[in-house]
This record gives C-alpha cells, structure tokens and sequence, in this order.
C-alpha cells in the first residue's frame, strides 16, 4: 500500500513505486505505492512541489498553490472494509470542506477477494456511496470527480486525493453507463467516480483522466483476453479525450504535460502493452509508469489513466 516518511512541515512531497529504487532525501516526505514498479518513471511527477502544511482529520495535507493534495489511510482491524471506507472518506470530506475534489487514487486492499458474501471492491463502493451521501445528500453524484481504485496486500486502505477552491467540471463516456449509475448486478453500490475531470489552479489547467479499461455500458469486454482488452481499452481513452476536448489521443500533438499510469494485472503483459502505447499514444520520452496492480474487475487484465497539465 502506501509507506511514508514522518511528515515535517516544509518538506515537499514524493510519490514513488514500490521496487523502484528511489533516492532518499531528508527534505522530502516520500510515500511509496504498493504497486510493483515495472518500467517507466519511478515518481509521480504530478505531485512535484506540493509542500507539506500539517496534518487534520488525521490525514497528512499538502499544497501547490491553491491545490489541496492529501495522503490518508485506514487500517482495517476489527472493521469491515466498507466500515473502514466510510470513516476513511468522511476524514477526507471534513478535510475538503470548502474545497472541490478533483482526483482521488484509492488503494484497496486485496480488491478482488471476498469476505461475507462481497468482493472487496463491491465493500470499497458501498463505504466509499455511504460516505459520499451522508456529506452530500442523495444528490452526491453530481460531486464525483475523476478516480481509480488498484489492489494491494496487506490489511490498510490508502489514498491520495487533489483537491482545489475552483469549481471543476466532470465528463462521461457516451459508450459507457456512468460508474454510478451501475445496475445491483455489479454491488449493493455503484462505483462513485466520473470518468473525467477538468480544473483550474495556479494560472494551470489540469485534465484527470480517470482509470480507465475494457468496459462498455457496464458490461466487461473480451473477459481475460489481452489482446482485445487493450484494443477496448484504448477506444474508451479516444472516446473520455474527445469529450474533454483533447482530440483522439489524449492532446498528443498539443502543449499539455502529459503523466500516464498503467495498470497490469499480469507483469508478463508489459511487453505488449507498451508496444500499443508507443504505436500511437506516446510522444519520445513521454512520463509514463507501468505497475503490476490487480484491477477492479477479476476479469480486466489492464486499466490506463492520464494526468495533464498546461
């Protein structure tokens, strides 16, 4: 899951990959995702420069400029995970208050098994909508902002979270049903996230693509087959790009800054995957971190998500 260093005002933060051999440095609080690194960039250069500022509703707070960003985790013990999800969120609605979400990485612990009856995934969603509408109201989808959720070992539920004081807007892929409109078929709670968000901060936009994978309507596609999967998986990218404005690949002839994260649930497929980004997604030296991660369903073998900023 997530490892930190003891937060200290002033130090900036890290964001860096498990196995991925990072420098230590004593200025900079470095939380390390539970991922396995497996090519690609070491740190999460979106967080460059957010600086430490204390620490409420017992997360560690960060800034860049008007960014809020924010570390939080809960230990899992005696509370179930849904439990354990609801108190973790409604810590960071508190911490939020006033401010707009605009990105959240969940990190769920062993998200495809099961204890009493649920997936750990459908548990992470019934705590995550719980939390979500005791804050907002009934409501609350319309506050959803882009995010993703990754399995990890270990009894701990973590996130990261951005979050900023001007009003985002949210998309949706029109191929796709929105994650929280899901029938009961896929949990007693659909998942509470839109597909994409946009918002201002520092003179700087920024564009979060949320995960993203082989899903139309609601349904999976091609379950298991690799080959396919990234085929569907690239398609619903073009599809949230257009919508955001970005053209089909994600503004690749454009200024923006562009950070991808890919997910695999099978290192071996590394090699293919890649070889489909760098066909027509990439640009020479584009920053891009592919880790070995279970995804949201048992049957999806990838997940992609993009972070831009210009």
């Amino acid at each position: 899951m997530l490892a930190s260093s003891a937060s200290m005002p002033g130090r900036s933060l890290r964001v860096a990959y498990q196995g991925c051999d990072v420098e230590a440095n004593t200025a900079i609080n470095t939380f390390v995702l539970g991922a396995d690194w497996l090519a690609g960039a070491c740190e999460d250069a979106v967080f460059a420069g957010a600086v430490f500022v204390g620490v409420e509703q017992g997360l560690a707070l960060f800034r860049k400029d008007d960014l809020l960003i924010g570390h939080a985790s809960e230990t899992l013990g005696s509370s179930d995970l849904a439990n354990a999800t609801t108190k973790l969120y409604q810590r960071v609605l508190a911490a939020c208050e006033g401010r707009h979400l605009y990105r959240i990485w969940n990190h769920v612990p062993r998200i495809n098994a099961w204890a009493a009856g649920l997936e750990n995934y459908r548990a992470f969603c019934l705590g995550r909508s719980l939390a979500f509408e005791n804050h907002f109201g009934t409501g609350f989808q319309s506050q959803l902002s882009a995010a993703s959720a990754v399995g990890g070992d270990g009894d701990r539920l973590d996130l990261l979270f951005i979050a900023g004081t001007a009003r985002p807007r949210h998309f949706e892929n029109p191929e796709q049903v929105p994650a929280y409109q899901y029938p009961a078929e896929h949990g007693p709670r659909a998942p509470s996230f839109a597909r994409a968000t946009i918002a201002q901060s520092g003179g700087r936009n920024f564009i979060f693509i949320s995960g993203t994978s082989a899903i139309k309507g609601h349904a999976t596609i091609a379950p298991g087959a690799l080959t396919d999967q990234v085929v569907c998986t690239l398609d619903n990218l073009r599809l949230i790009s257009r919508e955001t404005g970005l053209g089909d690949r994600l503004g690749l002839d454009s200024a923006w800054n562009r950070h991808f994260k890919i997910y695999l649930r099978n290192a071996g497929d590394l090699a293919t995957v890649r070889a489909a980004m760098e066909r027509e997604w990439l640009r020479p030296s584009e920053n891009i971190t592919y880790l070995r991660a279970d995804v949201c369903r048992s049957a999806l073998n990838l997940e992609i998500e993009a972070t831009l900023v210009r």
